[in-house]
């Protein structure tokens, strides 16, 4: 378990962490987002005993990041989102070097290499110099790095900056993998929708602040009030376009090449009925009434103009 205590950090007047407190479940994938200036990679590097908080604290399985460092460095493993890769090694030798440096004997260090380079799929690069592997085939292997030591937590920074689609699913799958085997693996990344897919919880950072968190169904949830509805109709889309702009609906765009009307709706399910059922009643011919939830982008930028919204008001 991973406990953030109202973890502070300054740099002069700038707050890049502000009381930030969180509880991470043991076996959990946990996905921070936020813009950049968030304050993910200064927590990341906090936990990660690179950096001393202002004030505050984080409990690594009751093991002090401020008191006992040491203690804490053994149980994780941090990939930063910028790391350096020795060219002149191959992939066998870079693994070793960091088993080494762990204090693993060399009989270990080589069954251990063998399994992580199956898991990270780079069996086949095995005594391929590091300089000749892709962006992605070197993100996999500075992962397999940071797994030398058998951690039970992960720190991820942006693990999927600069990869290909194809880069990015491997990534994703070995991730999977890895929650499998128990670990618990906390991820930053740009690419929202990904870390719904992957991630059990989340938490929204902004400006130092965290200002929601939890399960991403359940954040999604409480902010689905507002959802988007096209409506597609035979005959004049004007006659419907009028017909919604008399209904609790905003936003309402028109567009006469598909046929159809789109409008923001707050309302839940029976609500959605009732409209449906109205516009019928009232002859219009609906042929398709799309609903589109709010995915991981759209909660994040609702949540996050909420709070600006809340702030420019008590300034």
């Amino acid at each position: 378990m991973i406990e953030f205590q109202q973890l502070t950090k300054n740099y002069g007047q700038l707050k890049a962490l502000n009381e930030l407190s969180l509880t991470i479940k043991r076996g959990t994938i946990f996905g921070f987002v936020g813009a950049n200036g968030a304050g993910k990679s200064t927590a990341f590097s906090i936990l990660a005993t690179l950096l001393s908080p202002t004030s505050g604290d984080i409990l690594v399985n009751g093991k002090s990041v401020v008191q006992n460092p040491h203690e804490v460095r053994a149980q994780i493993g941090y990939m930063p989102d910028f790391f350096g890769v020795y060219d002149q090694l191959k992939a066998e030798e870079y693994l070793d070097f960091y088993g080494a440096a762990y204090g693993m004997p060399a009989m270990l260090r080589q069954q251990k290499i063998t399994d992580l380079l199956a898991l990270v799929r780079l069996t086949d690069k095995r005594d391929q110099y590091v300089d000749d592997l892709s962006r992605g085939m070197k993100q996999r292997l500075c992962l397999a790095r940071t797994l030398m030591h058998d951690p039970d937590i992960l720190i991820l920074d942006e693990p999927a900056s600069g990869l290909d689609p194809r880069a990015r699913v491997e990534m994703r799958d070995i991730l999977k993998d890895l929650k499998g085997l128990g670990k618990t693996i906390l991820i930053s990344s740009h690419i929202l929708p990904e870390l719904a897919e992957i991630c059990d919880e989340i938490g929204v950072l902004d400006s130092g602040k965290l200002i929601a968190s939890g399960n991403i169904l359940e954040i999604q949830a409480q902010l689905q009030g507002d959802k988007f509805i096209t409506v597609k109709v035979l005959g004049d889309v004007n006659v419907a376009q009028q017909f919604f702009l008399q209904q609790q609906v905003e936003h309402i765009e028109k567009n006469d090449f598909e046929n159809s009307v789109t409008f923001v709706f707050n309302g839940d399910d029976v609500m959605q009925a009732n409209l449906l059922k109205a516009a019928i009643d009232a002859g219009i011919q609906v042929t398709a009434f799309e609903v589109e939830d709010k995915n991981l982008e759209d909660v994040f930028m609702v949540i996050t103009e909420e709070v600006a919204k809340h702030e420019s008001k008590t300034v």
